[in-house]
């Protein structure tokens, strides 16, 4: 398509997609009820998510359950209570506003951000004191400002009972609270860049951002923002919010039976023959998952549970011509075949690329517009100006690169490693518009890879550079760091769809999100210094422990025992890479070709093993109502399917609060 200016080209995309944009939703009362907000969630998550772990399904269920709460009490309440003699009255675009700010600012303490950050920093100067050959040269590569490293500083944060020795940890802070920081802005604004490509272009089907957009209506008469009336809506919400409640009250109460939603065992895993392939096989039937299955588009749902198929199968095969007998997922790591996390990440990487090729027009075009004379009035309707974001990534990634520089790696080695990082966040955020899923584990780290590449051929400082920062590419299940940029397109498509002036709204959100890590990192360290990090039920019932002490011990070994280079590992990233650019361009060549490269990606990611059934029944569902009811039955079922979500995420916070005032307790 011949391009008219990017101005005229932008003005018209402006006219054909939106009505009017509405003022009334960033307000300063909503801007200063989100930050309240968020003060609260800081303290709230860090004890039910942290301390007494009562969130725990949080991390391996549908994300952010914390702000979608904050909007369903807001909404409840909201015309009930007196406000300067009057009504409260927050209108459906300030209940919006609120949880896209609450939402930029609310994953920074949660099970993986800082939680996980700090730890990781500290945990090599208290590990050096249990293993002697870490003495001497080694310990001498750790940079001195990582972490205090005073004994009693470093022992009183794992043991607590101790006060936090402020003055040891200022240049920690400072060096790691700027990555983080710089990390959030460079993955937002890289966000905000693409972000028009997927919401207007592609139309991703968004599925969470569903829930808040059906959840708040508004009265005709005073645009007061108001929870749903749909009736189909709250039979979702009873279904599910009843069924957990009755789950979680037969835990407490042994004699009533529970309603088996799984994952309840099928088959035991077999330990040898080709019949080890098909794992552990559960029933698992979670409506919330069910319904996620039931929101996206038909063919994602179709090459979730294929794709899984398609790896158990190949996975038989392997095992009859020789392989060790293991699950599916059993093969993480492995670079023998089918090496099934080296393919997922050859998929991530084609992936990365073919979303660039198609978002290539809009990309150059916002390049064209940040470098011209247009600049802020030809992109007057974007969240920030192209110059902006740009600006802003350019900075963000000139920083964390200097970062790895002043730890000892060279600049190539800096910026391979970010450019990695941030591309695993725009793979994981794509795949959450398309899935719904912030779950799903990517198949091969970023330190996986290296190893299998052969880390040999970098400088030990390299390696320390790239372990150092392993919580910023941990993908833990939507509770770690890439969930800010999750949130930030989630938060920019609620916008669109609620006609929410946007440009305001990203300052607000840059607010939260440095509000929440100033406060956020005061209460982590004062609660690791008062409980202790092996006290917290977190350190001692996830992985978060084992993922501090696991990454210490491979920075050692990697140095000490470097790898060499695996060329089964490259064989697998390459046949990934094949698959996943044919079945993109099937899917271009033939309308009708089935099979969507995202199924395997998901697919190959882990937790599938327990996501193809939800996925399957959520398929076989939306065929059937498609079949025999067409789209305008669907339509009329997608508030059910949203109840279904809510109901569930619902009885989770308000569970995770039961327990944590219980004191962590069943």
């Amino acid at each position: 398509m011949k391009d008219s200016g990017p101005g005229a080209e932008l003005a018209t995309e402006k006219q054909a997609r939106r009505g009017p944009v509405s003022r009334r939703g960033v307000t300063p009362r909503a801007v200063a009820i989100a930050l309240l907000f968020l003060v609260l969630l800081v303290y709230g998550g860090f004890y039910t998510d942290i301390v007494y772990s009562t969130a725990e399904e949080f991390n391996a269920g549908v994300p952010s359950p914390g702000p979608f709460a904050v909007l369903f009490l807001l909404t409840a309440i909201s015309g009930w209570l007196p406000f300067r003699g009057g009504r409260f009255g927050l209108t459906r675009q300030e209940l919006l506003a609120i949880l896209i700010i609450v939402l930029a600012g609310a994953p920074m303490v949660s099970y993986g951000v800082l939680a996980y950050m700090l730890p990781h920093a500290i945990y090599l100067q208290y590990a050096a004191s249990v293993h002697p050959e870490w003495g001497g040269a080694f310990m001498k590569l750790i940079p001195s400002w990582f972490s205090p490293t005073d004994r009693g500083a470093v022992e009183s944060f794992f043991i607590g009972n101790a006060q936090v020795p402020w003055s040891l940890w200022l240049t920690p802070l400072a060096a790691w609270c700027s990555f983080l920081l710089a990390l959030a802005v460079a993955s937002s604004c890289l966000t905000l860049l693409i972000q028009r490509q997927w919401i207007t272009h592609e139309r991703l089907s968004f599925p969470l951002a569903q829930i808040p957009l059906e959840l708040v209506t508004e009265a005709a008469a005073d645009r007061r923002g108001r929870l749903t009336a749909s009736r189909v809506f709250w039979l979702g919400f009873a279904i599910s919010f009843g069924v957990k409640l009755w789950n979680r009250v037969s835990n407490l109460v042994p004699s009533l039976p529970s309603i088996p939603l799984g994952p309840v065992s099928l088959m035991a895993q077999q330990t040898t023959g080709p019949m080890a392939a098909f794992g552990e096989m559960d029933l698992v039937l979670w409506p919330w998952l069910i319904a996620i299955a039931y929101l996206i588009p038909k063919e994602l749902s179709l090459s979730c549970w294929v794709f899984w198929f398609l790896r158990v199968a190949l996975a038989f095969v392997a095992i009859a011509a020789g392989a060790p007998p293991r699950s599916p997922e059993g093969w993480l790591g492995d670079t023998t075949f089918p090496a099934f996390a080296f393919q997922g990440f050859g998929a991530i990487l084609a992936l990365s690329v073919w979303a660039g090729w198609r978002a290539r027009r809009h990309l150059g075009r916002a390049v064209r517009i940040a470098f011209s004379r247009e600049s802020g009035i030809a992109d007057a309707d974007e969240p920030l100006p192209y110059r902006w974001s740009l600006i802003g990534l350019g900075v963000s990634f000139a920083w964390m690169v200097g970062f790895c520089c002043l730890i000892g790696a060279r600049v190539w080695m800096g910026a391979m490693l970010i450019g990695l990082i941030l591309m695993f966040y725009l793979m994981w955020t794509w795949l959450r518009a398309e899935t719904g899923l912030g779950l799903l584990l990517f198949p091969l780290f970023i330190d996986d890879m290296l190893d299998a590449t052969g880390n040999g051929v970098f400088r030990p400082q390299e390696v320390i550079a790239v372990m150092s920062v392993r919580w910023a590419y941990f993908p833990g299940a939507g509770s770690t760091a890439q969930i800010i940029s999750g949130n930030v397109l989630e938060g920019m498509k609620i916008a669109d769809s609620a006609h929410l002036r946007t440009r305001p709204l990203i300052f607000a959100m840059l607010a939260g999100l440095i509000v929440s890590m100033l406060l956020g990192v005061y209460v982590t360290l004062t609660g690791m210094y008062h409980y202790g990090f092996y006290g917290l039920r977190a350190a001692n019932s996830g992985w978060l422990a084992s993922q501090v002490n696991w990454g210490a011990g491979h920075i050692f070994a990697a140095i000490n025992n470097p790898s060499q280079l695996d060329p089964r590992g490259l064989a697998g990233i390459a046949a990934g890479a094949v698959i996943a650019v044919s079945l993109g361009l099937l899917r271009l060549r033939f309308w009708w070709w089935p099979l969507h490269p995202v199924g395997f990606l998901a697919a190959h990611s882990w937790g599938m093993q327990w996501f193809y059934m939800p996925f399957l029944v959520g398929w076989l569902a939306k065929a059937l109502v498609t079949r025999y009811g067409g789209l305008r039955l669907y339509r009329q079922t997608i508030p059910l399917a949203v109840g279904l979500v809510s109901g569930d995420l619902i009885n989770g916070v308000m569970w995770a609060l039961f327990r944590a005032a219980q004191g962590g307790g069943t």
